[in-house]
């Protein structure tokens, strides 16, 4: 799984956010994209999920162009984006099923993920009823649970504490160890790029 980044521009009116953007990513590598606030960093991950169109360049993922989202990349926002009418467990399986796998086998499937994320006593929880940190770990199982090669990640740890942060790079670096996925971490902390 190799991703390419070639030449790309994105604007949006007569703003240019992004210019002549090349990267190149290798298999079960970790990249982080630094910079400060508004400097393009989320629209370049947004382009590489399918989210959005570049005005120019290629994008692809093993010399196929991304031309819109895919589960082979999955994306852990900097709110966890978790539907609050569902338990925890419900959260994780949703994408699955979505993808048309039965309820059952997705919850199965869910449950390996919470046990991988240290939450498996939380699975009947609603989000309102976790604190930020377990929220962020639920997205990122929910994220992984479909198997993506691509971990595209919009500062998920922003919102969160220091020690909580600290935390929760720590787990991140585990499952990447586990699950050796590509990782294409977003963030404005030198100290969480150096770190990760």
């Amino acid at each position: 799984m190799q991703l390419v980044v070639d030449g790309v521009n994105k604007s949006f009116g007569s703003k240019k956010v992004l210019n002549d953007i090349n990267i190149t990513v290798k298999p079960n590598e970790i990249i982080c994209v630094l910079g400060h606030s508004g400097c393009g960093k989320s629209t370049l991950l947004n382009l590489i999920a399918g989210f959005l169109k570049a005005d120019s360049g290629v994008l692809q993922v093993n010399g196929e162009d991304i031309t819109g989202p895919h589960k082979s990349r999955g994306v852990v926002f900097q709110d966890h984006a978790l539907f609050p009418w569902y338990d925890v467990l419900t959260n994780i399986a949703f994408g699955l099923t979505v993808q048309g796998m039965p309820e059952k086998k997705a919850k199965v499937v869910a449950e390996e993920y919470l046990n991988m994320i240290g939450l498996s006593d939380y699975a009947n929880h609603y989000p309102d009823e976790l604190s930020g940190g377990m929220k962020q770990r639920v997205g990122i199982a929910r994220a992984l649970a479909s198997g993506p090669n691509i971990l595209l990640m919009d500062e998920p740890f922003g919102a969160l504490d220091i020690l909580t942060r600290d935390t929760m790079r720590k787990e991140l670096l585990k499952i990447c160890q586990e699950l050796k996925p590509m990782v294409i971490f977003v963030t404005h902390s030198i100290s969480e790029a150096i770190h990760l």
